[in-house]
């Protein structure tokens, strides 16, 4: 289960927030307010891509600006990865120091809301009537609460299965054909490992992520947490992934360890992401943002990169959920000017060749459906053909309860809870008790955090 400094760290998440906690019912500022600054309007962007992401970001900033130029002003200051990020935005919110605009991960999202100091984007969509019809409906669901977008989806990603076709074809398998179901991956897998005279070292490996488990809850159609995954007029208020389908995940998982026939390289993503990329690992599991580095490891180690749809219990009409941050317009302590600032820069970012820009220049999948017949985002596909397994999964997922992901306000704790239920799994507890053990342990955490939260 969580550990108990993880625990207590939930209780006071929302404290000192205003708003009563209870969401943010800020509505978007007059369509003048910038009309009415005096001078230029400045905002304070606070994000976490670093390297390569924030380089292409300074650019989509740079263009933004440059276009405004005398008007309006984008800073982006670079805050940490998203654990610090969400960190420092808690303790701006305690001492009254929010930047404008924020970046937030995906599971910040009810916290987020919890903290009354956004203003939603419904409100600047609904005063606007800004058309959403180009925005990827799986994607700005996951957003969306109560029927509300809280905030606009920037950086997105999406899980799928990546395998090593040279390795395929050593081991007699198809290398056009990707596994598609658990039983299919093991079968592959046993072919493929060195304990049964296969090519590679390990047939499988991934890391001990708990975004595998959320990922397979919702192929499967079942929830995460209760009512509805948080996504209805109530907060989630208990946690429900000891669900049948995160059981046989998990046992399928452990079987494939004790077997011989997948590794454990922790809970690390990047030591698993190395050691498919040394190309003694025949299949592993990884988000879409990897794909441009596993593409360049392939070509390095001179084998084809496959990929494949994240793979389900069994096939089902229900799809992964996707991952990523968000861009939040911060209400609290900020004028109508900034707040209209923050969002021209967030329209900016969504038009059709931004977000070609952005997807060509990071690998994150573009917001907009347009980008994709964007002539430079084209020719990047013709590049990575492989990205276009990720649309294909993300068009073939229809938007449902259990395809928007669950949302609490101890989300990160109880990825966390997850991670430490499966290592004692591998390590020989039951995964029914060590899941419900870990579910019954977030629950005075999750309680303390809707008290607090109104």
């Amino acid at each position: 289960m969580a550990s108990m400094a993880g625990m207590a760290a939930a209780a006071p998440l929302v404290a000192g927030c205003s708003g009563g906690g209870g969401g943010s019912e800020a509505k978007a500022p007059d369509s003048g307010a910038l009309d009415k600054a005096d001078g230029e309007t400045t905002v304070a962007f606070w994000h976490s891509m670093d390297g390569t992401n924030g380089d292409t970001l300074e650019k989509l900033v740079k263009a933004f600006n440059e276009k405004n130029s005398g008007k309006i002003t984008i800073k982006p200051v670079y805050q940490g990865e998203y654990d610090d990020g969400i960190t420092k935005y808690k303790a701006a919110v305690q001492s009254g120091s929010t930047p404008a605009l924020v970046q937030i991960y995906d599971l910040g999202l009810q916290f987020m809301i919890d903290s009354g100091t956004v203003v939603p984007m419904q409100s600047f969509i609904d005063r606007d009537s800004y058309d959403v019809s180009d925005i990827q409906p799986n994607i700005a669901g996951y957003y969306t609460v109560a029927d509300k977008l809280w905030s606009m989806p920037f950086n997105t990603s999406m899980p799928v299965l990546y395998y090593n076709k040279k390795l395929f074809e050593k081991a007699g398998l198809d290398p056009d054909k990707a596994p598609e179901t658990l039983d299919e991956v093991a079968e592959a897998a046993k072919a493929l490992s060195k304990k049964n005279d296969g090519p590679a070292e390990f047939g499988f490996n991934g890391a001990i992520y708990g975004w595998f488990v959320e990922q397979i809850i919702a192929t499967a159609g079942e929830l995460y947490c209760t009512p509805d995954n948080g996504r209805g007029k109530e907060r989630a208020s208990a946690f429900a992934f000891d669900n049948d389908a995160a059981v046989q995940f998990l046992t399928w998982w452990k079987k494939l360890v004790d077997d011989g026939i997948a590794g454990n390289t922790g809970r690390a993503p990047a030591d698993a992401q190395d050691a498919f990329k040394s190309g003694t690992i025949g299949i592993t599991l990884e988000s879409t943002g990897a794909l441009g580095g596993m593409k360049e490891a392939a070509d390095e180690q001179d084998f084809e990169l496959g990929v494949g749809f994240y793979p389900r219990i069994e096939k089902s009409e229900y799809g992964p959920v996707i991952g990523g941050a968000s861009l939040y317009v911060v209400g609290e302590k900020h004028s109508d000017a900034e707040k209209e600032a923050a969002w021209k820069f967030v329209q900016f970012c969504n038009e059709p060749a931004n977000q070609a820009t952005w997807h060509t220049g990071t690998g994150y999948f573009p917001v907009s459906k347009k980008a994709l017949d964007e002539p430079e985002d084209t020719k990047w596909r013709k590049d990575f053909p492989q990205f276009d397994v990720a649309i294909q999964q993300l068009d073939e997922t229809e938007l449902s309860t259990p395809t928007q992901g669950g949302t609490a306000g101890i989300m990160p704790q109880a990825r966390k809870a997850v991670e430490e239920a499966w290592e004692g799994i591998l390590q020989g507890d039951d995964p029914k008790e060590g899941l419900t053990k870990a579910v019954k342990g977030l629950q005075s955490a999750l309680d303390q955090y809707n008290d607090s939260a109104g």
